[in-house]
């Protein structure tokens, strides 16, 4: 029986869809909660299952006719990647980035309270976290905390942050949602095709171009 969660023909470089939009794939980068490159991250690049992709260009086109483009921080993850941060929990004296990431929470509250699951939906394919840069600015739109801060703060719905932090939110929300997205109630960056290709498979192959090819 083949093994479907090693086929990457369903997916696409999210960059050859959308051309302008800016990758900062933090699991990669060693500037993530578990403050190290994560595993099954080859390469820097945004893999995503070619509907979502199809999808992501609808709504770049839309937030570039109001001056934003988009900024990408994941999207596929390979399942070998969640094991990492499964282990990660268990290991008591890691908290290199408590103070940067989850300062109000233990590691085990981070599962309790859902910032952090067994089964990701990024592993699906069909899942991305996000943001919105401004072109006049130069800078990412103010969303009150940053990527990964696991806290109540980052809920779409909090209101304990400025009128226009929030405004800023909804706007990367209704984007969202108006080209097919939906969206989490606890973390204002993820979002999840509504009607994703793969909801029952969790893929293992790494992010990287040449997954692509086999």
């Amino acid at each position: 029986m083949k093994d479907n969660t090693q086929d990457a023909s369903g997916f696409v470089l999210l960059a050859d869809y959308v051309p302008g939009i800016i990758q900062e794939i933090r699991y990669y980068s060693g500037y993530n909660f578990i403050g190290e490159r994560i595993n099954g991250y080859e390469e820097p690049i945004a893999l995503i299952t070619a509907e979502a992709a199809r999808a992501l260009r609808e709504v770049s086109n839309e937030a570039a006719v109001q001056g934003y483009r988009l900024k990408i921080y994941d999207a596929y993850r390979p399942v070998q990647a969640v094991k990492s941060f499964m282990l990660w929990s268990i290991e008591d004296d890691d908290m290199r980035m408590k103070q940067f990431f989850y300062p109000d929470f233990t590691k085990q509250e981070l599962f309790e309270k859902g910032y952090i699951v067994k089964n990701s939906s990024h592993s699906r394919g069909s899942t991305v976290d996000l943001t919105l840069f401004d072109m006049k600015t130069g800078k990412e739109l103010d969303m009150g905390t940053p990527f990964d801060f696991f806290s109540e703060l980052s809920h779409p719905s909090c209101r304990e942050i400025t009128e226009e932090q929030f405004e800023n939110r909804m706007k990367l929300k209704n984007v969202m949602e108006r080209n097919g997205f939906l969206p989490l109630d606890c973390e204002w960056w993820h979002f999840t095709l509504k009607d994703e290709p793969y909801p029952d498979t969790y893929f293992s192959f790494p992010v990287a171009k040449s997954s692509l090819r086999t």
